[in-house]
């Protein structure tokens, strides 16, 4: 009974929210594939067309060949085939009735039905903005994977069963995209790949001109000369009369030729400081290296498989278990598999906690009434979008449901209140960048509206595996937690002082391969006074 009943709540906090008519596609795996299915609706309604056409021409072709025969023999003897008075007759309905009739097959349109399909489902298209985000994803994967541009071009990507190779025009068309992002670093690595694919000998309605265009002048934004010179003038061999590059080869030259005499004079200048200059270059090196690592570096390391690792001591405190929270009785009998993932912060996974059809169904639910994932700006408070959350999400209330039952039992938090579970589903390279759960000091009215108290605590379930990528990593500290179907990971966000572990700034790296489906639930403060009563000192757990 309340499992039935936390479906019914599920369904009935979906319907009663709000969305709009068409939500960003690349931020969902989910509803890109209902992208599928349109597109290949549309395949089977031009295969029906391709089927009419060649009918009709298949007809037309008859009539012809029919027709070819019958007048050459007819011209041969005009007066004598004219003589017979059927022949004069069919020719006088020949040319009064059928070839009206040819006509009107010839002009007969068999596209409607391929054009008025086309049309309805045109509403339901992608937009600029998804090509966009889709392209920025997949350059976002790129750096963050440190993937080679061949890699992704030929679609070998770890984690695949099906390569997808790109063709010069998908090469090109990232490109382009990076170019009016004025992202010439990206413009260079994918003109010069779609470059190399004509080189090769691919096939392509993109010509070398165009490729050596942008890529000459994307590499000229970065501040170099001499590569641009040499593309500019490869171009001017396959087009001598590009007025552009005509005009660029004669400034490359200049600039070159200025930049070389700079060099030079500075060099002579400089000569006899060289010596104290190398010394002071590498006490800077040394400086540097033992500068911390900048968070934004570090979370990319620990996407990767790379960063900081537990010693064998702090590892060898770490356990799996089989736990009944004090034998509590609902798992007396059934404890729950428990693993440590990490210590400081302490994270916990829990193995089997959801089941297949318990996924699936919040999944089905959901599906439909994923939206754009926001987050709160810092200054206004208001919800909004942003390039560092790619998602989508649905809020349901769970009153008294399964869901709350773990989370109670396991954990002896109590939920007096209709708190939210929030089901996300990522999307092309959904990632969210690092940030804190709890409203730190200085976001004093974060939770203010709910009347709950700051966040006490993180469940979050993973409701699919992912191939490749999409972990939950720990900049400050080095935990990396992998996504595991059917399991959930727990932490505290605050200290039983009330103050805010800084610890536990989390983020999720990008889904670099595969569908990434999670739900999260917050534990607030409200309810847990005597469940997890203050502490005095600040730090402690």
């Amino acid at each position: 009974m309340e499992r039935r009943c936390w479906w019914c709540l599920l369904a009935l906090s979906c319907l009663l929210q709000t969305f709009s008519a068409h939500s960003d596609f690349y931020t969902s795996i989910g509803h890109m594939t209902d992208l599928l299915y349109t597109e290949k609706d549309l395949v089977t309604s031009l295969k029906d067309y391709i089927t009419a056409e060649e009918n009709k021409l298949k007809q037309v072709k008859l009539w012809a060949e029919k027709m070819d025969v019958l007048s050459a023999t007819a011209v041969q003897d005009p007066e004598g085939f004219l003589g017979h008075p059927v022949n004069a007759f069919k020719l006088m309905k020949r040319l009064n009735t059928e070839w009206g009739d040819l006509e009107s097959l010839v002009l007969k349109d068999t596209t409607d039905g391929f054009i008025s399909n086309l049309t309805l489902q045109r509403k339901h298209f992608p937009t600029d903005e998804d090509q966009t985000g889709a392209a920025k994803a997949l350059l976002r994967l790129q750096d963050t994977y440190r993937l080679e541009t061949n890699i992704i071009s030929t679609g070998d990507l770890p984690g695949v069963t099906h390569k997808s190779p790109m063709t010069v025009e998908d090469c090109f068309e990232l490109g382009k995209i990076a170019y009016t992002e004025v992202d010439y670093y990206h413009t260079e690595l994918w003109m010069e790949q779609a470059l190399k694919q004509l080189d090769e000998g691919e096939e392509s309605t993109v010509d070398k001109v165009t490729v050596l265009d942008y890529l000459s002048y994307a590499i000229y934004q970065q501040g170099e000369l001499g590569r641009p010179l040499e593309l500019t003038k490869r171009l001017l061999i396959l087009d001598p009369e590009h007025q552009r590059a005509n005009g660029n080869l004669k400034y490359f030259e200049f600039q070159l030729i200025k930049q070389r005499k700079a060099q030079a004079e500075e060099a002579q200048k400089e000569g006899k400081g060289r010596t104290k200059r190398q010394t002071s270059d590498a006490s800077k090196k040394k400086m540097r290296f033992r500068e911390p690592v900048p968070e934004r570096k570090m979370y990319e390391m620990l996407c990767r498989g790379e960063g900081i690792k537990l010693t064998p001591r702090r590892q060898s405190r770490l356990f799996c278990r089989y736990y009944n929270n004090h034998s509590h009785p609902k798992y007396l009998l059934s404890p729950v598999k428990q693993e440590d993932e990490w210590d400081r912060p302490y994270i916990v996974r829990y193995h089997d906690i959801i089941s297949h059809s318990e996924i699936e169904k919040v999944k089905e639910l959901a599906k439909p009434r994923l939206r754009r994932a926001t987050i709160s700006n810092p200054i206004t408070g208001v919800l909004e979008t942003a390039p560092y959350r790619i998602s989508n999400v649905c809020v349901f209330v769970s009153l008294f449901g399964i869901v709350d039952g773990y989370i109670s039992n396991i954990n002896d938090l109590t939920i007096p209140f209709c708190f939210a579970l929030q089901v996300a589903n990522y999307g092309v390279g959904g990632q969210y960048e690092p940030h804190f759960d709890f409203g730190r000091k200085d976001e004093p009215d974060a939770f203010k509206e709910l009347g709950t108290g700051n966040r006490v605590a993180t469940w979050l379930f993973y409701m699919s595996d992912v191939a490749a990528g999409g972990a939950t990593v720990f900049p400050d500290v080095g935990a990396v937690v992998w996504p595991k179907k059917g399991t959930a990971v727990f932490w505290y966000n605050l200290f039983p002082s009330g103050e805010g572990d800084y610890s536990t700034r989390h983020a999720a790296c990008p889904v670099l391969v595969g569908n990434k489906w999670v739900s999260n639930k917050w534990i607030h403060e409200r309810g847990q006074e005597f469940r997890r009563p203050c502490g005095l000192n600040e730090t402690a757990r």
